[in-house]
């Protein structure tokens, strides 16, 4: 018999996501789910033929009763589908402001950036799959918070690489039935509660359903083109930015001359750069800015998250760090 059509669909995504890496360690998170554990056994599969080592790294949230057990038999798994290391990293979810997945999935990130800057490491694998990216394009709709949203996740982002977003949810449980891996099921992507196990079980199946098959692949492709063009305007910005530091001031008759999307991406790296937080500059803030450029009528200033100010002073715009006032 032939190699399984999912198992290869799976080690072929990471051979390509991995062309570029010699000889440091792979780390690959897990969760003992179906796509996690394909993604490391593809992975351990295909280091055979390289230098790379394979760490293979669960991470216990603590959310959960018996999350330390489950851990541990994450790690045994790992062990069995031949990673060479294994790694169970306890971390505190703080769920202050924000939902439990937002707060666990910053938690996660983090735990799984500072292992691989402590094993020298440049990549960490994610086992995000098409589906995954496809729910995250509708969540990203319902934000209404411009194209980056409905852009989805990415490829690459430094330490971070998605082999699957190509591969299907259901290829990567055929390639653990086929290559007899048992894989277990977070009761939390059931879970009604949790927006994204909704968009799961019961918005992309009526989607499916009344539009037709194919919806899923439709949003990750549309996101896959959106990002693009998307790279291609920030892109643009940085390069308008270049060196600009915020003590300097940035003429407001040059941002008139640019176009509606180039200035606002422009105004809103300029903030980044003077200290707002990337969370808290929203859409509202950046238009406040723009106010001080299109549509000047004596407004002095604009304050923004982080304690920055956006100040207009002798046709320039300029940002400032302000003082936080004691609460």
């Amino acid at each position: 018999m032939g190699l399984d059509p999912a198992v290869a669909a799976v080690r072929l995504a990471v051979r390509r996501a991995l062309l570029d890496v010699d000889r440091h360690p792979v780390l690959v998170g897990c969760s003992g789910g179906a796509d996690s554990l394909a993604l490391l056994a593809a992975t351990v599969f295909e280091a055979r033929r390289t230098d790379w080592q394979v760490i293979g790294v669960t991470v216990d949230h603590g959310v959960q009763d018996g999350s330390d057990e489950r851990a541990a038999a994450v790690v045994r798994q790992m062990d069995r589908l031949g990673a060479d290391e294994t790694a169970s990293v306890p971390v505190v979810v703080n769920k202050a402001g924000r939902g439990l997945e937002a707060a666990a999935r910053e938690a996660r990130y983090a735990a799984l950036r500072e292992l691989a800057e402590r094993c020298g490491s440049s990549v960490v694998l994610l086992a995000h799959t098409l589906d995954d990216q496809a729910e995250t394009v509708l969540l990203g709709l319902t934000r209404g918070s411009g194209g980056r949203s409905i852009a989805g996740m990415r490829q690459s982002v430094h330490p971070f690489r998605r082999p699957l977003l190509g591969v299907t949810r259901s290829q990567t449980e055929a390639a653990c039935a086929a290559e007899g891996i048992e894989f277990w099921t977070d009761p939390h992507n059931d879970d009604p509660s949790f927006t994204r196990a909704r968009v799961r079980h019961r918005v992309l199946p009526v989607l499916e359903k009344e539009l037709g098959p194919g919806v899923a692949a439709a949003l990750a492709r549309t996101a896959e083109m959106l990002r693009e063009d998307l790279d291609s305007l920030d892109a643009t910005a940085e390069s308008v930015l270049g060196d600009y530091r915020p003590h300097e001031g940035i003429d407001t008759a040059r941002l008139e001359t640019m176009d509606d999307a180039v200035r606002l991406r422009v105004l809103r790296l300029a903030a980044l750069r003077a200290g707002c937080p990337p969370g808290e500059l929203f859409r509202v803030h950046v238009q406040a800015i723009d106010e001080l450029v299109w549509n000047y009528h004596g407004q002095r200033r604009v304050e923004l998250p982080g304690h920055v100010q956006a100040v207009r002073r002798h046709g320039e715009l300029h940002f400032r760090q302000t003082e936080a006032v004691p609460g």
